[in-house]
């Protein structure tokens, strides 16, 4: 079997990399990417914006973070209104108390901007603060804001990302491409880290205040 051209690879992703689909479409994955949190519209937001800024398209670096923010409210919305009627497409999402969702609940009243921005840079976190506000019924007034901003937030994070890779990958498609997968699985894996080292501390916290209790009780007279 006869193996793809290398300069015809290029050439393809380099065509994807600058179609006028692109940024509808990036939209749209984002967009669905709230309710069904599985589908690779971080990465391409990366490779893109690593593609615009190794070749300094501005205008291109202007429209993925448009596309970023309209796709990413779009989902927002989407999954707020679910949440709201406690559709179970989302299988008890914004409701379990596994630390992130406990702490998004305690904060999403007196602070739903903070809330809604420090979840969205965890992964799986926007789906749980959205699915929150619409679970607590949190007012649409409220909600806009809180995710206009941590949408805005988490595109220029995204595209930071690209302009750090911009100049390492030259604007090299595959390279962009292979650079956006290789930071999705650095981040995804260090924030997975982070959170098992921080159930270990806080098991270790509960069971050393466990252990005096249990030693205090006098002892059985023989």
């Amino acid at each position: 079997m006869q193996l793809p051209d290398a300069g015809a690879l290029v050439a393809l992703f380099d065509a994807v990399l600058h179609s006028v689909w692109l940024l509808p479409v990036l939209a749209v994955l984002i967009a669905f990417d709230g309710p069904f949190p599985v589908l690779p519209s971080e990465t391409l937001l990366t490779v893109g914006a690593a593609a615009a800024f190794g070749t300094g398209d501005v205008v291109g670096v202007l429209g993925l973070f448009l596309a970023s923010m309209v796709g990413s409210m779009l989902g927002d919305v989407a999954v707020y209104a679910l949440g709201r009627s406690s559709n179970r497409l989302l299988r008890g999402a914004g409701q379990k108390d596994d630390g992130l969702g406990a702490w998004v609940r305690r904060n999403l009243w007196s602070r739903p901007i903070v809330a809604c921005v420090g979840a969205r840079l965890v992964p799986g976190g926007r789906l749980v603060s959205t699915a929150a506000c619409g679970r607590v019924r949190l007012p649409v007034r409220m909600f806009l804001p809180a995710t206009a901003a941590s949408s805005a937030i988490w595109g220029v994070y995204m595209l930071l990302v690209g302009a750090v890779l911009g100049p390492i990958t030259k604007g090299n498609p595959l390279l962009c491409l292979a650079a956006g997968m290789i930071m999705a699985v650095v981040t995804a894996g260090g924030f997975e880290a982070a959170r098992r080292i921080r159930r270990r501390v806080l098991a270790r916290r509960a069971a050393a205040t466990v252990a005096p209790v249990a030693t205090s009780e006098p002892a059985l007279a023989r």
